[in-house]
């Protein structure tokens, strides 16, 4: 029943009320005061004057109280009426809903969102409520949609900053060859190749939102060069290892290279950060998936990461320098070349993690 129907049915009822109790007291009252003597004469038919009883003096005090009862009810049984009605229609239909509109005006205002309004009635209040409750919804959804776009900016941003680090790392290092005079032929297009690959990485990622929408650019590339640059790229990442490399010495490949580099000086230098004195790389193909697999002899994953799946910001040890994003990127950007990547523990020792990429 709507608001405005209850209103008028509970206001008549409550009228109805009142005026049967008017009629129940003026009865009463008049009842009440036959039963006392009036006072005065009758005169008879036949013109005989008889003399009625006259009234004490308290008998005439009860008359006149008796008397005015009526006259006061008169207004005080419709107010009273509609005051018990307004009473009964505030305790039946806007009590609970103005409770829960109150309850749920304070939750949001304290950010709270996490709650729903029940159903209250099919009625006016009830569709406030059930809008209310659409708001809520709507709020709710906005601020996860904003918490996880915060959330995919915050990875992006770890990304970001993790992926420079190794281009960085042998730029420095080829910086520091030509300061010391080495004869190194291939270090200013060392220099060339890296800050044009940094310039086309930090295009890339200024204009997505998300690590997944990373757009892969393939083209030809020779093994034997993607064999150079890994070994280069090993050389200037972990100059003080013992480093073991295998890879064919011709095919081709399409492929994105700088896709392949990243994902390439990622499970390098990670080998490297764990590794105590060997690190084997290898490259190979097989059918037309191109993997890159790199093992080293450290202390291995632990069981709790190789049970689980690869997660931003996962890592074995606190460390600033390092923000758990190096395989959860190797991850994405393989799995956006339509490959994996693959992590485990050798029997012997150590830990193997294979890269694959389609390349066709």
């Amino acid at each position: 029943m709507g608001l405005k129907k209850a209103f008028f049915l509970l206001s008549f009822c409550g009228l109805l009320v009142s005026m049967c109790l008017f009629a129940v007291i003026w009865f009463v009252c008049q009842n009440l005061m036959n039963r006392y003597p009036s006072g005065g004469i009758v005169i008879g038919a036949d013109g005989q004057i008889t003399e009625l009883e006259k009234p004490t003096h308290e008998e005439n005090r009860i008359r006149e109280v008796l008397s005015v009862i009526p006259f006061f009810s008169a207004p005080v049984c419709p107010v009273l009426g509609l005051g018990v009605s307004g009473i009964l229609f505030y305790r039946w239909k806007l009590k609970k809903g103005l409770a829960l509109l109150r309850e749920g005006t304070e939750r949001i205002g304290a950010h709270d969102l996490d709650f729903s309004f029940p159903a209250v009635s099919k009625d006016e209040l009830g569709e406030v409520c059930g809008a209310f409750e659409s708001m809520r919804a709507e709020l709710q959804k906005t601020n996860r949609e904003l918490w996880r776009q915060n959330e995919e900016r915050k990875r992006l941003n770890a990304a970001f900053a993790h992926d420079l680090r190794n281009p960085v790392t042998v730029l420095k290092g080829t910086v520091r060859l030509l300061k010391e005079s080495r004869q190194d032929a291939q270090a200013i297009e060392r220099l060339e190749s890296y800050t044009a690959r940094i310039e086309e990485y930090i295009n890339a990622m200024s204009g997505i939102q998300k690590l997944e929408q990373m757009p892969v650019r393939k083209k030809e590339v020779s093994l034997a060069v993607l064999a150079e640059e890994l070994r280069e790229s090993a050389q200037m990442l972990c100059p003080s290892m013992e480093i073991k490399f295998y890879a064919p010495g011709t095919g081709k490949a399409v492929m994105d290279h700088g896709m392949f580099l990243t994902v390439a000086e990622n499970l390098i230098g990670n080998g490297g950060r764990f590794a105590e004195k060997k690190l084997e790389i290898g490259l190979f193909i097989k059918e037309d998936m191109l993997y890159l697999q790199v093992v080293d002899d450290g202390p291995g994953f632990s069981d709790k990461l190789l049970r689980e799946e690869v997660k931003p910001f996962q890592r074995e040890e606190a460390d600033g320098n390092h923000f758990g994003m190096g395989l959860y990127g190797c991850s994405l950007l393989c799995a956006k070349h339509g490959g994996k990547l693959h992590r485990k523990n050798r029997t012997e020792g150590g830990a193997e993690v294979t890269a694959s990429f389609h390349i066709i």
